[in-house]
């Protein structure tokens, strides 16, 4: 069917009737702008305003429930405001959660659990959702839903990993428990839970983290590893520190690192990275001393390590080795090293050393007066409680000064067999 524009009256109806449309639009746009005014101050006039300006809005609704129950500390007040809020969205968590807060004030555990849930139920994986959630249902003392809540945080939210590990901890310090139920598959996850153990010196719990962390196939840095190792070895606990590095080798691809019969210095002719944890060598800043690899000057392989003293307060050259032991056992020990004008009294030793007693297996003679590369060679048998050695080199005598550069080689420990 065809209409007809070319008469008067049609081109006026149709003209009034864009008018009218527009000064509708323009009404209807004028009291949102203004609603919106009002909404921005947090005056309880201004509110009103912006919820009668706006009745088709959930959040100034809601944020006059808010001023009940906050500002003007009428829990009972704010209920409606909130319930209004919600049927307009119903979807969202933020809402449920200021009602379930208004029913905690006033003690009504039911409507509290019921709009708690409503919350979980609009957002349940969002971790700030969760988060509220735990400590609400901590209030109540449902610790079980809790603990669901808390596991919704550590899977979403790395950032959260501490804070709600220490939580779960206070509410269920059961490491089984929290491993099966609560803690997921998450390397934040695990690394928060083995140092809150570590932190605690439950050795026996840190294993069970460490083997569930190991067993899963999500990514963990290798920082952790050495972490936990300077734990395991300050506990006296070598044999799991060995354990440990053996895994972390298989997991990162470092079985390169790892000691073996022919030798149990790791990495004793520098060819390989220096990773500065593990079981590979550490080095730390020491007062005039500086560490490089030199790849121009070696005994073996293709580098040597070079270290340069220029000044006093030396003590020691800040390179070091953890060497795991068996006890009563008789070890050969050789290094080459090579000196270039080292000026000053006594001079660089080798140094063996048990890492728990400090007592000395091994102590070279002074490493100097060699423009050539020369052997430093000498057996040693541990003690009946020894499981740890370190070897360094060290200032003797310590603190005076020293100047020269000394280059070192080919380090070499084996069991010698009678």
């Amino acid at each position: 069917m065809e209409y007809a524009l070319n008469s008067s009256s049609r081109k006026v109806g149709i003209i009034c009737a864009g008018i009218g449309l527009s000064v509708v639009y323009t009404l209807f746009a004028v009291r949102l702008f203004i609603a919106s005014v009002y909404g921005e101050e947090p005056e309880f006039s201004s509110l009103l305003h912006a919820a009668s300006f706006d009745p088709w809005s959930a959040e100034y609704k809601n944020n006059l429930g808010r001023y009940y129950a906050l500002a003007a500390r009428d829990p009972a007040a704010a209920i409606e405001p909130y319930r209004a809020a919600l049927r307009l969205n119903p979807h969202c968590a933020r809402y449920w959660f200021d009602l379930a807060s208004a029913y905690q004030v006033l003690g009504d555990v039911s409507d509290q659990t019921n709009a708690l849930e409503h919350a979980i139920e609009a957002d349940p994986t969002t971790p700030d959702v969760a988060w509220e959630a735990a400590n609400f249902y901590l209030v109540q003392g449902d610790d079980q839903k809790a603990l669901h809540e808390f596991r919704v945080v550590l899977q979403n939210d790395s950032t959260l990993a501490n804070p709600a590990i220490q939580l779960c901890w206070r509410i269920n310090p059961d490491v089984d428990a929290l491993l099966r139920d609560v803690v997921p598959e998450r390397p934040e996850a695990y690394v928060a839970f083995l140092n809150l153990l570590m932190s605690k010196q439950e050795t026996e719990g840190t294993k069970k983290v460490w083997t569930a962390m190991v067993a899963s196939p999500q990514p963990f840095e290798l920082r952790t590893v050495n972490e936990y190792l300077v734990y395991l070895m300050s506990h006296k606990d070598v044999g799991e520190a060995r354990l440990v590095w053996q895994q972390a080798a298989a997991r990162f691809g470092l079985s390169s690192y790892l000691p073996s019969g022919r030798n149990l210095i790791v990495n004793g002719d520098f060819s390989l990275d220096v990773l500065n944890g593990g079981f590979d060598w550490q080095y730390e800043k020491q007062q005039s001393v500086a560490l490089t690899l030199d790849p121009s000057d070696f005994h073996g392989g293709h580098r040597s390590l070079l270290i340069t003293f220029d000044g006093p307060g030396v003590v020691d050259a800040g390179i070091r080795q953890f060497v795991a032991v068996q006890p009563n056992t008789l070890y050969e020990f050789s290094a080459y090293y090579k000196n270039g004008e080292i000026e000053g009294a006594g001079g660089p030793h080798f140094t063996i050393q048990d890492f728990y007693t400090n007592a000395v297996y091994y102590d070279s003679d002074d490493l100097k007066e060699a423009g050539f590369w020369k052997s430093s060679s000498g057996e040693f048998t541990t003690g009946a409680d020894t499981k740890l050695l370190v070897l360094h080199i060290r200032r003797v005598p310590e603190g005076s000064p020293i100047r020269g550069k000394l280059w070192v080689d080919d380090f070499r420990l084996v069991p010698k067999r009678p």
